[in-house]
């Protein structure tokens, strides 16, 4: 099986070039479709059934932005368990720094540079190489394999993984093990990742002229005293927080919070001269990622209960609070086949024992969890976690080759064949 893996290098590196080169930049959603479109072309010249979800109704989902999935399955020689290989095709923009044409696909010094290389269509290609390499190569397995490309998982998954889970397409009996190739290093498995929640606080005022500020009530000041708060007691009380979790890297074992944005007074989009008015209004988002230890009511009511505090004591404090999303914190059992099946390879591949670690952000293993109920699922593939959303941003094809072998030996072993 190494052997034949090998000897697919090269059209490993062009699958991964066509993936990179459609643009499938989110927001908005650009160019879902056609990426969509050449995997299951791709999964179809190979024998598989092939299914085309579209995520209608979710975040974003529109005729000319629809969130289009793609799922392919094929069957084995008889009954047995289902290992399927799950990859986001979506991608953040490419942002300012780049070197080279973010969506050229350069492939320089053994490297595959471009906006989705790492995270993760290079992950992608991997697992469909794999699954390339076992069907060429006649193997008989039980069971099924399975191939998606999911949409949106850098918004948060709800038109991919999030309504394929609810429709049943991540449960058993149809699936039994699932592998996600985000990248987070050739020789480490991901089980799973810490807490979400995010919300946006908003302080209320009074607008009045700006020469006569005493005549209004300032929305910003009132914002300023609840970072005050936060910086001088939440900050530091999570900073002191542990997880026994394998968190990846070593600051994100501490409980977080990142003030994702902040604005008030006039709008967003103006340009120009201000007018003199006092904020009546003054809204902030916050990124709280907690651990498998913390509750996830007490998260919420450390934020709340500052608020609740500076209304008493602040003379005319108000404000609103609401959820934008959240997740608690998902983590696999070492035990667990798919764990296992995973680390004996990496073994086998590079001679060493496989590192457990956990994400220090959500993926789309959230979905799975707690909609599709299945628990025996891990992010294991090519790619440096810290190169993703990067300028310059790139995949080692070296790594990709290896974790093809690992991805297709792991499937193998989990569907009772011998490769």
């Amino acid at each position: 099986m190494n052997a034949r893996i090998d000897a697919k290098r090269e059209e490993l590196v062009a699958l991964t070039r066509d993936l990179v080169r459609i643009p499938t930049v989110n927001p908005p959603g650009d160019a879902y479709t056609p990426c969509a479109e050449l995997i299951g072309d791709w999964m179809k010249r190979r024998g598989f059934t092939v299914e085309y979800v579209r995520g209608e109704g979710t975040p974003g989902d529109s005729d000319r932005y629809p969130r289009t999935n793609v799922i392919g399955r094929i069957e084995g020689r008889g009954p047995g368990p289902c290992v399927h290989f799950n990859g986001h095709i979506d991608v953040v923009q490419a942002g300012q720094g780049w070197t080279v044409d973010p969506f050229e696909a350069v492939v320089k010094d053994g490297r595959i540079y471009g906006r989705g290389t790492c995270d993760m269509k290079g992950g992608l290609a991997a697992a469909m190489i794999a699954v390339d390499a076992i069907l060429e190569a006649g193997i008989p397995f039980q069971g099924a394999l399975e191939i998606s490309g999911t949409v949106d998982e850098e918004s948060g998954g709800y038109g991919g993984v999030g309504y394929m889970a609810q429709k049943g397409y991540f449960s058993k009996p149809r699936v039994d093990h699932v592998i996600i190739p985000e990248p987070l290093n050739v020789d480490r498995i991901c089980l799973g990742h810490r807490g979400v929640w995010w919300a946006e606080v908003e302080t209320l005022g009074r607008i009045a002229h700006g020469s006569m500020p005493f005549l209004g009530d300032c929305a910003v000041r009132h914002m300023g005293a609840f970072l005050d708060r936060i910086e001088r007691e939440l900050i530091p009380a999570l900073d002191a927080r542990r997880t026994s979790m394998p968190v990846v890297p070593e600051g994100a074992r501490a409980s977080t919070l990142n003030i994702n944005s902040i604005h008030g007074g006039l709008a967003e989009e103006f340009e120009g001269l201000p007018s003199p008015c006092v904020p009546d209004s003054c809204r902030m988002v916050i990124d709280r990622r907690y651990l498998i230890e913390e509750d996830p009511d007490d998260v919420k009511r450390e934020v709340t209960g500052i608020l609740e505090r500076l209304a008493a004591e602040r003379q005319g404090f108000r404000y609103r609070i609401r959820d934008i999303l959240e997740f608690v914190p998902t983590m696999t059992e070492e035990s667990a086949p798919v764990v296992q099946a995973v680390a004996r390879e990496i073994a086998r591949e590079f001679g060493k024992s496989a590192e457990y670690v956990v994400s220090p952000g959500t993926y789309d293993q959230k979905h799975i969890a707690r909609f599709g109920h299945l628990k025996d699922c891990i992010a294991y593939g090519p790619g440096i976690l810290d190169l993703a959303h990067q300028p310059d941003e790139f995949i080692v094809i070296d790594d990709m080759v290896a974790s093809a072998k690992v991805m297709a030996g792991a499937a193998l072993a989990l569907t009772g064949a011998a490769g």
